[in-house]
């Protein structure tokens, strides 16, 4: 952990664990758009895909081993991908692997399951839902990913008011919702899904989203003891 690290350092941290959680938010929650196509193949997924090291760089060279093959039935073939696996069109060995952690936990196998009412609750203590019209369970992978995104948010705004106590709180609960209801399914849904796909984009999708999730427990310990030492100073 570096002890030394800055409201600033902290912040950065926050902003970019928000605009992950955002994207893969975005991911996990419908066929992709024309629009999200070719926003993300303007990324430099090329560059990301060559770092070495990075954790992150298998799921970036999927990516951009399958975008830069983009054509006008690119859109058409994700979409197909998405909905077989997702929508759980299609099963390995009857089981579907729509992402709602209902169907990972407490054995139950059922949409809007306990895991659901969980979510649901957490999103309500913290003052936030699912927005009106998306006839969806709470505890669906992309909404959880956006309740993530949102506390990094506030928390960047408690840093930013130089409230680090609060902050420090805000990442406690974090990693608390992390551990309950994201690192308690995701592996068992993403072993899944990986038998499912059928384009190496979604197979990219899992690897980065994996390789993010197994650095967000460190991210959190770093960030919350980073916290707690600027507050004791203040």
């Amino acid at each position: 952990m570096n002890e030394d690290m800055t409201p600033g350092d902290i912040e950065e941290m926050l902003s970019g664990r928000a605009s992950m959680y955002r994207m893969l938010a975005q991911l996990y929650f419908k066929p992709l758009t024309q629009e999200q196509i070719d926003a993300l193949a303007a990324l430099d997924l090329a560059e990301l895909a060559s770092e070495e090291g990075s954790p992150y760089a298998d799921g970036y060279n999927d990516l951009y081993r399958y975008l830069r093959r983009r054509n006008t039935g690119t859109r058409q073939e994700l979409a197909a991908d998405y909905t077989s696996v997702f929508y759980g069109a299609q099963t390995y060995e009857g089981r579907a692997a729509q992402p709602f952690e209902s169907l990972y936990r407490y054995d139950g196998g059922l949409i809007m399951g306990e895991a659901s009412g969980e979510v649901f609750r957490a999103f309500r203590q913290s003052a936030v839902k699912v927005k009106d019209g998306l006839d969806l369970p709470d505890d669906h992978l992309s909404f959880i990913f956006e309740f993530m995104a949102h506390l990094c948010d506030r928390a960047l705004e408690a840093v930013d008011g130089g409230d680090f106590d609060r902050a420090s709180r805000i990442l406690e609960s974090q990693r608390a919702f992390f551990e309950a209801h994201i690192a308690s399914w995701f592996p068992r849904f993403k072993a899944l899904a990986n038998k499912l796909v059928s384009t190496r984009f979604y197979r990219g999708c899992l690897k980065l989203t994996k390789a993010f999730l197994d650095e967000e427990p460190e991210s959190m310990r770093e960030g919350i003891e980073a916290l707690s030492s600027l507050g004791n100073a203040a």
